[in-house]
């Protein structure tokens, strides 16, 4: 019997392994804790989860709330622990942390063709199929293996990332096409700001809230990827010769030179989601919420993924992966979790289910599992499969699906059918 080697017991390794075990395959899951524990990590157990406890909305009007119900008809071992594990939270699914990671690890150890092994892997392993799995605090000998196997300009070592919002969200009675001085394909989207507007917005940037960084990050802010929040406590006016310079543009509503203007760049093929040109930023996700919503043309917007900056060992999967998580060029070797470019707690496990679905697989001499890209996981797959100059990671969200049929205005509606379209596709993988 053939086996596969998972590298990491965060959620997305003992995801695959669990899948590929179910599959009648031996998995050795390679877990180095308790032996060495990476600066976020202190549990001894599996599935350690180091920030929230929650993991977001149950609604399937929530991309999110949706993400879960495709795992709970896909026999996700880690959504049916979480549900075990569930503590009060409203709408949202909120863990246990102890009694979850406790929970995996025993039913892990108690599935007799996984073989955990704590032991920190420096080399990956040949001649044997692997996934890597071992998320955005990779250990730096693996980490520099990675590099070598991906090419070091295909590796991320800091995820400074700007907020991405849908396009559908952004008002354009005020929002203009167009780039500067006219030149370009008016490719960009583009916010003005009168004096008054921008003085406002300013005041509540320099003092809103921010993010508490770990020590380990707080020596990794570059200044070519210097926080909106930082430039803009330079000066009043720092914003106004940078990012929001407003140079080379005329508001065709007033026929006048903008006193400072937010650009925003198409982000994903579909033209969907656009992001919020130079705004990443440290500020907590409700701060950017109240904060980014004061520009004009921004103040119904729907962010699919906030700004952030921190220490994220990810590579450019546009480039590297398939959308069965699977490296393009050494077809061997998979990878799941953050390390891909998802973000969040069940997307991690998203991946990797479809990683360890595929490794089975390919195992026992079956055909690819593509999830439809209507599904949240088959466009999670997707997203990071699809090749994208200006790659990085996402969240689940419904910016990222095929649009539907036909237009929904009412946003609720809109999220209703696009789930209801996802749980109809769903079942008919598993009668395949």
């Amino acid at each position: 019997m053939k086996e596969v080697v998972v590298i990491g017991g965060g959620l997305a390794g003992c995801e695959a392994a669990y899948q590929i075990a179910k599959r009648g395959i031996n998995v050795k899951l390679y877990e180095m804790k308790p032996k060495k524990f990476s600066p976020a990590h202190s549990n001894i157990n599996l599935a350690e989860i180091v920030c929230s406890n929650s993991f977001k909305s149950n609604s399937i009007t929530n991309a999110c709330g949706l993400l879960k119900e495709e795992l709970r008809i896909l026999d996700s071992l880690l959504m049916k622990t979480a549900d075990e594990n569930s503590v009060p939270a409203g709408q949202a699914l909120a863990v246990d942390r102890e009694k979850f990671a406790e929970a995996i690890t025993k039913k892990i150890k108690n599935i007799k063709n996984i073989e955990v092994i704590n032991e920190e892997i420096k080399q990956i392993p040949e001649n044997v199929l692997v996934i890597i799995a071992t998320g955005p605090l990779t250990s730096d000998d693996l980490a520099k293996q990675i590099a070598i196997l991906t090419g070091q300009d295909k590796l991320y070592f800091y995820d400074a990332a700007a907020p991405i919002v849908e396009k559908d969200s952004i008002n354009m009675d005020i929002a203009f096409w167009g780039d500067r001085y006219g030149k370009g394909d008016s490719n960009y989207i583009n916010l003005s700001m009168n004096k008054e507007e921008y003085e406002k917005f300013y005041n509540e940037l320099i003092n809103a809230e921010v993010v508490t960084l770990h020590d380990f990050e707080k020596r990794e802010i570059f200044e070519g990827c210097m926080p909106i929040e930082i430039m803009a406590k330079r000066g009043i006016d720092t914003l106004r010769f940078g990012p929001l310079k407003p140079v080379g543009f005329v508001d065709p509503r007033t026929n006048t030179t903008p006193y400072a203007i937010v650009q925003l760049r198409q982000d994903n093929k579909e033209g969907t989601l656009f992001n919020m040109v130079g705004f990443q930023t440290n500020l907590k996700f409700g701060e950017q919420k109240r904060v980014f919503s004061l520009i004009p043309g921004l103040e119904n917007a729907e962010f699919v993924k906030y700004g952030v900056m921190h220490r994220n060992t990810y590579i450019n999967s546009s480039i590297l992966l398939d959308n069965t998580y699977n490296l393009k060029q050494n077809t061997n070797i998979y990878f799941a979790g953050q390390i891909t470019g998802v973000e969040g707690y069940v997307e991690s496990i998203s991946s990797g289910l479809v990683a360890g679905v595929n490794a089975a697989n390919k195992v026992l001499g079956k055909q690819k599992q593509i999830f439809p890209k209507e599904t949240v996981i088959g466009s999670l797959a997707d997203y990071i499969s699809t090749e994208n100059k200006k790659f990085q990671p996402m969240n689940a969200n419904f910016g990222i699906l095929p649009e539907l049929n036909e237009k929904i205005k009412d946003k609720q509606t809109r999220y209703k059918a696009l789930a209801d379209r996802s749980l109809k596709i769903l079942p008919l993988i598993l009668d395949n």
